[in-house]
């Protein structure tokens, strides 16, 4: 239909389809100038479907995957064929592999002999795979954490300036990272440079940029539970600001934040690698959004409302007669 010269649409009611995914076909699997061509397109649409998958550590017919079944055989443990393999090559982490992967690399083999062989040759011998935690997470929690619902209710209210929200925008794959900070009141936006997503980055980039406001306008913090705020107590001593931290899987509690990395995507879309940019460029971004009118405020700028809140915190108080 394609060599026919057929419209999108045409196709798309022959074959009981919508458009779009006729359009869609098109587009994604057609070679360059080249017609469209079923052998072609089928090539492009594997092609993308491995890519979307990395290979696997422990492939079946792969040399790493002998080398686990004959010490598997020798009555190692999984623990100790990992251990060993990291020992002898300590330069090749294309060799590595962990022992829940080979654990299930084992469990995943379908019923029958083999299966039955290489459970044998566990500790315990289990025919099924037991959970590894137990249903208790052990990744380790945020130590003296202060729960979001002992925040100051002036908080909620938005009517005390210095109170901020905080996060993470992650790059391409998640290997690059941004910290952002917005001021409930204002929606002031501070952006700063990390150098990876550790909870020493986080506390080296937050305090510098909270540090570089007036202190009168350094209250809190409010915080998802992400491990890079581990160090909260550091940053808590070095600016001035209580962390408070919100419940798991809970965005909604920081709507302004949520809100602000939204906005912020127009600058850094999905999937662009944020360590290109330099805190040069990321103040560029955090004054463009600081000066664009806001509904919320009547259209003045978060900047113009930051100062104007920021000279009134200076004033003294007025003298009862």
């Amino acid at each position: 239909m394609r060599q026919q010269s057929l419209s999108v649409r045409a196709m798309a009611r022959t074959l009981g389809r919508s458009a779009s995914t006729i359009s869609r076909e098109l587009e994604r699997n057609t070679l360059g100038e080249l017609p469209y061509a079923s052998h072609s397109a089928q090539v492009c649409s594997q092609g993308r479907r491995q890519a979307a998958r990395a290979p696997r550590k422990l492939d079946m017919q792969g040399v790493g995957w002998q080398v686990v079944l004959t010490l598997l055989d020798w009555r190692w443990s999984p623990q100790q064929i990992a251990g060993t393999l990291k020992r002898v090559f300590p330069n090749e982490p294309e060799r590595h592999v962990s022992h829940e992967t080979i654990y299930n690399a084992i469990y995943a083999q379908p019923r029958g002999e083999l299966r039955r062989q290489l459970v044998a040759c566990l500790r315990r011998g289990h025919n099924t795979r037991m959970p590894r935690t137990r249903g208790d997470d052990r990744r380790g929690q945020i130590p003296d954490m202060v729960s979001i619902h002992v925040r100051p209710p002036e908080v909620n209210d938005r009517v005390m300036p210095g109170h901020w929200e905080g996060d993470f925008i992650k790059g391409a794959g998640n290997k690059s990272s941004v910290g952002v900070l917005v001021e409930r009141t204002s929606r002031l936006v501070l952006l700063a440079k990390m150098d990876d997503a550790t909870a020493a980055s986080a506390l080296a980039g937050f305090s510098a940029k909270l540090n570089s406001i007036a202190e009168p306008m350094r209250q809190s913090l409010t915080y998802d539970q992400g491990k890079e705020m581990s160090r909260h107590a550091d940053l808590a001593a070095q600016t001035g600001v209580k962390v408070y931290f919100c419940d798991p899987h809970s965005p909604w509690q920081r709507g302004t934040c949520e809100n602000t990395n939204g906005l912020l995507r127009q600058y850094m879309p999905k999937g662009t690698d944020l360590s290109l940019f330099s805190q040069d460029e990321l103040d560029g971004i955090a004054d463009s959004m600081n000066n664009r009118p806001r509904a919320t405020h009547a259209w003045h700028t978060p900047l113009g409302v930051f100062a104007q809140t920021l000279a009134l915190s200076h004033q003294p108080p007025a003298s009862i007669q």
